[in-house]
């Protein structure tokens, strides 16, 4: 085993470094390293029996922390498409497969299983490349991801028949059905007890010692854990990781654990991949060449096509249909557990078998690049085109701004200086690079737009030449030396505000031609504010009134910031920062109908800052009912805000 994991590791680093030279997706490297030392090419794994075990660990550790992302709160928010379009898919997909399978020649039965078997995707890549390209909550994302979980349930089901159809199960089907669900739901409450009342003292108790080697241990303990007790129930382990993941997605540990099982998850679920990869027979290609590529595309067309129309019947607009399709299209692993199972019950005969996983393999390998190329290649005819007519969107929609104020880099210290700018009623502009923070603040506020303040064409859509101030708030001294080099460049007579971590590039942006460079150590953002309001022509004595005012309410204008990506949780001192958070009220989430004081989100320490609808404050006095499509602001401590984000959605 050590001999075949040194292999397997040192050709997926060969492999892996040379495909993202090519920028091909890392999971088609897996694919390829287990073709390659698989037994039907350079046979350099011998018997690698526990590998398909140690592989399903990365499948588990995948749902696990994807279930952290889609806490139970999104959970029934999303139960429609879990149930509705899951259920859907599975059963059109698994109608019109069976048909074929049996109008092939296969019996009644036999085609009914392989049917169901391929209308079942691939949780593993799929996730893995929703997660990869940011996609995960996009409208098809959750669309792919809601269905994926149906048709986890639906594999543990599948499993159970098998034996029955070959007529050596002692269980009948009408009892193994609801026997299933049962287990299912007995699992789901005692992880629900679980999470309520024992991991939160656990992690408090970690937490307390501060030791990062304990906290990771119990992660990885809770992921274990939950995946052996699944699979004595006799359920999927990756649907129990899920679950397990999305009641701890309440919790406000779940950054930290998410961003401490990543390395195992990456590395186990690569194996995965390679496993797969090896049950592959190249021999088949050879021989049966054609038909493995006529059912590949019958696969991924039928189902693609069929996913795409339940989609648009739902209501999903064109683009949302048909890439939650393509996400789709595929077969799944499950799929190659299903033949395996069926050949020991002498269901299937071995050249058919080969045929189908050889079909399945390829529509999985198929994906990855599907997923990426397909948007693109759709993109293609107006791609210079697409450049051009977002920086005209961004440009239309900045038209009428006149004598307004340019703030490139939209973190804290930017954020800071547009409030003061909405309490002057100083029109503002800003650019960020961060797409999280962008995604954050774009929920709530309609003049943050994501692009690289470098960029002159970009600069000029935002309308520099009409500004009226230029503040460069980004945390990067050569970045900020490039954006005033070119904004200088663009407009001379423009006058620019720099703000710098220290005064160790001071001499550098004023040679570039910054009028003013303010270090942070400088009282950081209350003395750019008011640099910034004092360059636009308030009168000083309002502008110390406004500080005076913020320093009396103990800077409470500037608590809660948007965090990005890369964004600290914590302050110098540990303690839970506060921050802004928006929430858009989806389709049946629970304060539809309600007003923000009925739901009484100021007992979880939250402030409602603002709530938007259409673009548009509504007034906060008195109290607006809130509907469906409502952008709901909160201020608060993390922990805070995932629990009022809970009561908004699901009312828990």
């Amino acid at each position: 085993m050590f001999t075949d994991l040194l292999i397997i590791l040192a050709c997926s680093l060969l492999v892996i470094a040379l495909f993202r030279r090519l920028r091909l997706p890392p999971v088609l490297g897996y694919l390829c390293v287990g073709l390659l030392v698989g037994p039907a090419a350079l046979d350099l794994i011998s018997s690698a029996q526990d590998l398909p075990h140690l592989a399903e660990l990365g499948v588990v550790f995948l749902l696990f922390s994807l279930g952290l992302e889609f806490s139970l709160p999104r959970m029934l928010a999303m139960r429609s498409r879990v149930f509705g379009l899951g259920s859907g898919q599975v059963l059109l997909c698994g109608a019109a497969l069976s048909g074929g399978l049996w109008l092939a020649g296969l019996a009644p039965v036999i085609a009914a299983l392989l049917g169901l078997g391929l209308a079942l995707s691939s949780t593993a890549i799929v996730g893995k490349e929703l997660v990869s390209l940011g996609e995960v909550f996009s409208e098809h994302g959750q669309n792919a991801m809601g269905v994926l979980l149906f048709q986890d349930l639906v594999a543990v089901l599948l499993l159970t028949l098998v034996p029955v159809a070959a007529g050596q199960g002692d269980t009948p089907w009408y009892w193994a059905l609801p026997l299933t669900l049962g287990k299912t739901l007995v699992l789901f409450f005692g992880l629900l007890l679980a999470s309520r009342w024992l991991l939160p003292k656990l992690f408090r108790e970690v937490a307390q010692a501060h030791s990062a080697e304990l906290f990771v241990m119990l992660a990885l303990v809770i992921v274990l854990l939950t995946a052996w007790l699944t699979h004595l129930l006799g359920l999927s382990m990756a649907l129990g990781a899920f679950l397990a993941g999305m009641l701890l997605g309440e919790s406000h540990y779940r950054h930290q654990i998410e961003a401490d099982i990543r390395p195992f998850r990456d590395i186990l679920l690569g194996l995965f991949f390679v496993s797969i990869g090896m049950l592959i027979d190249l021999r088949l290609f050879a021989e049966h060449g054609w038909t493995i590529l006529g059912a590949t595309l019958i696969l991924l067309a039928l189902k693609g096509g069929l996913v795409t129309l339940l989609a648009r019947l739902r209501g999903d607009d064109g683009e949302t249909a048909w890439r939650t399709g393509l996400a789709l299209a595929q077969a799944g692993e499950f799929f190659f557990a299903l033949v395996a199972l069926m050949r020991q019950q002498s269901l299937l005969e071995a050249p058919l078998a080969g045929v189908l996983l050889a079909s399945a393999f390829c529509s999985m390998a198929l994906t990855p690049l599907l997923l990426r190329i397909v948007p693109w290649l759709n993109e293609r005819p107006r791609s210079s085109a697409r450049h051009e007519s977002r920086l005209e969107e961004i440009a239309e929609r900045n038209a009428g701004l006149m004598n307004h104020v340019l703030i490139c880099g939209y973190g804290r210290v930017g954020q800071s200086i547009s409030r003061f700018l909405q309490r002057e009623g100083q029109p503002y502009v800003a650019l960020d690079d961060d797409p999280v923070r962008v995604e954050e603040a774009g929920a709530g506020e309609s003049h943050v737009h994501f692009g690289d303040s470098r960029r002159h064409d970009l600069l000029e859509a935002v309308g520099i030449a009409r500004a009226r101030l230029l503040v460069v708030a980004v945390n990067k001294a050569d970045t900020a030396l490039s954006i005033v080099a070119q904004a200088r460049r663009l407009c001379p007579e423009l006058p620019i505000l720099v703000r710098t971590r220290d005064d160790s590039h001071l001499e550098e942006l004023q040679h570039a031609g910054a009028n003013e460079v303010v270090p942070e150590v400088l009282e950081s953002s209350l003395m750019l504010a008011s640099h910034a309001l004092v360059m636009l022509g308030i009168p000083e004595w309002r502008v110390h009134q406004r500080l005076d005012e913020v320093r009396r309410n103990r800077y409470r204008l500037l608590h809660g910031f948007y965090h990005g990506a890369q964004a600290s949780l914590l302050d110098a001192q540990g303690r839970p920062r506060r921050l802004l958070h928006a929430v858009k009220l989806v389709e049946d989430a629970h304060a539809c109908g309600l007003c923000p004081t009925e739901l009484q989100l100021e007992e979880l320490g939250l402030e409602v800052q603002a709530v938007r609808r259409d673009g548009h404050d509504l007034p906060l006095e008195p109290a607006p009912q809130l509907r469906e499509g409502d952008t709901v602001l909160l201020s608060g401590p993390l922990q805070a805000i995932e629990a009022g984000e809970a009561r908004l959605l699901s009312g828990a």
